[in-house]
């Protein structure tokens, strides 16, 4: 049975993605964009925002060779002031100091490999209702695959038992057939009896 990072590398090798599995160190991307879908697609299944974070360039021509991805609550919300004190009314921040993100890594073989995961929030996650209810929807289809699959299951373990009582059925027949010949063969072996005794008292008689 194949465990998620095995899952995970065979669709990546054919440049699809199972968006239902859990971020681990070592899922590999063909890209950049592709790990962000990844890593939002489960934002948004889990119930948090995806925040795009720092990245690693390269010194020598630019290139990003590593980039994190996290929760829009990451960090705290720094105040700014004017001279003359607080400019406006300060907004309720949404920033709660939250760690949760993965790190992906450009690597020498050309994927993008995810290098760290944090998967605690240590704030509440909410699911929308379009999310749930798309995850529901899912939940219901795989319900009703299963349903059917076990249907068909049924139907075909019935017909292989039939089969077996037919097949079982033949078995008891050829098996009474022959315990009827054998029988048989035992009573003429007992009618000969009585005449093999009579030629030998011939036989001795004679003598």
């Amino acid at each position: 049975m194949e465990d998620e990072d095995d899952l995970a590398t065979k669709n990546n090798s054919n440049n699809t993605y199972d968006f239902a599995i859990e971020p681990r160190e070592g899922i590999e991307f063909e890209s950049e964009d592709a790990a962000k879908m990844f890593y939002d697609d489960y934002s948004r299944r889990l119930g948090f925002v995806m925040r795009v974070m720092s990245c690693r360039r390269s010194e020598k021509d630019g290139r990003i060779l590593a980039r994190r991805f996290g929760c829009n609550k990451e960090g705290h919300c720094v105040s700014i002031r004017g001279k003359f004190g607080s400019v406006r009314k300060p907004r309720p921040s949404t920033r709660e100091g939250c760690k949760a993100m993965i790190h992906v890594k450009y690597d020498r073989s050309g994927k993008w490999v995810i290098t760290k995961f944090v998967k605690e929030h240590n704030h509440p996650l909410v699911v929308s209702p379009r999310e749930a209810r798309h995850t529901l929807d899912e939940k219901d289809k795989r319900i009703q695959e299963l349903t059917i699959e076990l249907r068909n299951k049924k139907r075909l373990c019935a017909a292989y038992k039939e089969q077996l009582d037919a097949f079982a059925k033949i078995v008891e027949e050829h098996s009474n057939q022959i315990a009827k010949k054998v029988e048989n063969v035992v009573n003429n072996l007992k009618e000969f009896e009585p005449l093999e005794h009579v030629l030998l008292r011939s036989k001795q008689d004679a003598i």
